[in-house]
């Protein structure tokens, strides 16, 4: 496993150093994602959709703000703003010390599988009336020409397609930072700014979690057990049915959108993408 992370990061800093150009200094606000374990010296990138519920739920264990089984740590609890502290909370010397010495690492998910999840997860749910309310109306009001009135007012039927437009309309990230759950991993976590120790994956979740929670000394605590590999064919059938539907155009300025994600973490391009 110590090489199987060698080679993920030594990929890492040379697609880094082929894709990337000069790049603005990161000031804290760009560090929110980064949670500080001080017990453990450790940090965590967090990506929504890539096992982040977990890893908090280990973390609140790890450093004994909850008790017993990280299983047993209800989501909302997990989530809830300010039960772990994140790097942008402390100074500038704080941050760059945390950064030299402590065990930094993140998830990772192929990126249009991470799409396919935050849109069925987000928008296609009955459970997610917020953020149906939130961007699903937003979506409907700028993409779908005389909408119905119950489509307008809780964003309940957004399409794959209107939400892939929206996310392709300058006019979205002109307004706002792209939403967490669809927002790139390399924007969230600045890999190429950041060293990170290990790059965990979602599709060897298991294995990965094990190696970080060895190195971290705490071999006995468990990570929750990923999705069967059934679940996982799942998505991946998910995301194949729902691009097959997208025309070639924008199968292709999507990839351009997410591309960084593909080329630094070591995902091809899905093989239904018809993008030549």
């Amino acid at each position: 496993m110590a090489e199987v992370h060698r080679q993920r990061r030594d990929l890492l800093r040379r697609a880094c150093s082929r894709h990337t150009r000069r790049q603005r200094l990161l000031g804290p606000e760009d560090l929110r994602h980064v949670l500080v374990d001080d017990a453990h010296g450790l940090l965590y990138c967090y990506v929504p959709k890539v096992a982040c519920t977990n890893w908090k739920r280990v973390l609140l264990a790890l450093s004994g703000r909850a008790r017993g089984d990280p299983r047993a740590i209800p989501a909302q609890e997990a989530h809830a703003p300010g039960r772990l502290p994140s790097l942008a909370d402390f100074s500038p010397a704080e941050i760059n010390r945390r950064l030299r010495a402590y065990l930094a690492f993140l998830f990772v998910r192929e990126p249009f599988e991470r799409l396919a999840s935050a849109y069925r997860n987000k928008l296609a749910r009955p459970y997610s009336a917020a953020f149906q309310r939130r961007y699903g109306t937003r979506i409907v009001r700028r993409l779908r020409p005389r909408a119905h009135p119950d489509a307008l007012a809780r964003g309940h039927d957004v399409r794959f397609a209107e939400f892939l437009a929206y996310l392709l309309d300058p006019r979205t990230r002109r307004e706002e930072p792209f939403n967490e759950h669809w927002e790139r991993a390399h924007a969230l976590c600045h890999p190429c700014r950041l060293r990170y120790d290990v790059v965990g994956k979602f599709e060897t979740l298991a294995e990965d979690a094990a190696f970080v929670l060895d190195l971290v000394g705490a071999p006995g605590l468990r990570f929750p057990a990923p999705p069967p590999r059934a679940k996982a064919a799942a998505t991946r059938d998910l995301a194949e049915r729902l691009f097959r539907d997208i025309s070639p155009f924008y199968q292709r300025r999507l990839y351009d959108l997410y591309r960084m994600d593909f080329l630094l973490f070591n995902y091809s391009a899905p093989s239904y993408l018809r993008l030549h």
